[in-house]
């Protein structure tokens, strides 16, 4: 295999921030290694396009079960270069925390932080070659106000931004930057659970009065991939047109 400039891992590739972000990316020169777990279609028919688009650049379409520490060896198994991770798979449930099941809750503290940490230690060590290696997770403004009916979600978004501050100092003698670009309110299919109503009451109390379209976080994202951000490191970036941060 050719030597890839640049090349990036995008756990969560299927869903709309994580599509928006691999538009991005592809666009600015990056080869990309796609994963996703059950939604192969809008990965699959991203990766022919992208192909056919950039064709000096390589997509790989990678399905792993992040849930079965089993299936992260093989992930990274399947890994040449790697000079970027970007998180971007979640879930959340949505209501009373007195009713959330011991395995809802454990399906979000293994999707948004036990696996996620355990590719960050099976990655670090291609991240660490070129010298300029970058870790992003798509955290949420939740983990740092805090929100009701969301409480184990704010819970594991909040233990992102802990980790990516204290392994942020760990990994910067090897080049790698560690941060959270964490989002408000985002007009993904996430939020379709909400009413029309609901999404007007919403719009009112964010100061630039909409959601963030998936494309306004790929950009954060992006930046904190470039050369000109390894300055930047340990911090979360609250993307949210103003509201609660």
């Amino acid at each position: 295999m050719i030597k890839m400039a640049k090349a990036a891992l995008i756990i969560g590739a299927s869903g709309d921030i994580g599509q928006a972000i691999t538009q991005h990316l592809a666009a600015n020169g990056w080869s990309l290694y796609l994963h996703y777990f059950q939604h192969a279609r809008p990965v699959r028919k991203l990766q022919t396009q992208l192909i056919k688009q950039y064709p000096k650049q390589d997509f790989f379409a990678l399905q792993a079960d992040l849930t079965k520490t089993g299936q992260l060896q093989q992930l990274t198994s399947q890994l040449f270069q790697v000079d970027a991770v970007v998180f971007a798979a979640g879930i959340t449930y949505y209501g009373l925390f007195q009713k959330l099941s011991a395995s809802q809750l454990e399906q979000l503290w293994i999707m948004h932080v036990k696996a996620p940490l355990l590719l960050c230690q099976r990655l670090s060590a291609k991240l660490a070659r070129s010298g300029a290696g970058r870790i992003v997770f798509i955290g949420s403004v939740y983990g740092g106000s805090g929100s009701p009916l969301e409480v184990a979600y704010s819970t594991v978004k909040g233990a992102q931004s802990a980790f990516v501050n204290a392994y942020a100092r760990e990994v910067a003698s090897l080049g790698i930057t560690v941060n959270v670009v964490a989002p408000g309110a985002v007009d993904t299919k996430m939020n379709q659970m909400f009413d029309q109503q609901a999404k007007t009451a919403l719009r009112q109390e964010i100061p630039v009065s909409r959601l963030a379209q998936p494309a306004e976080i790929a950009y954060w994202v992006g930046a904190l991939l470039k050369s000109g951000a390894s300055y930047l490191t340990g911090q979360t970036l609250y993307v949210t047109g103003g509201w609660r941060r």
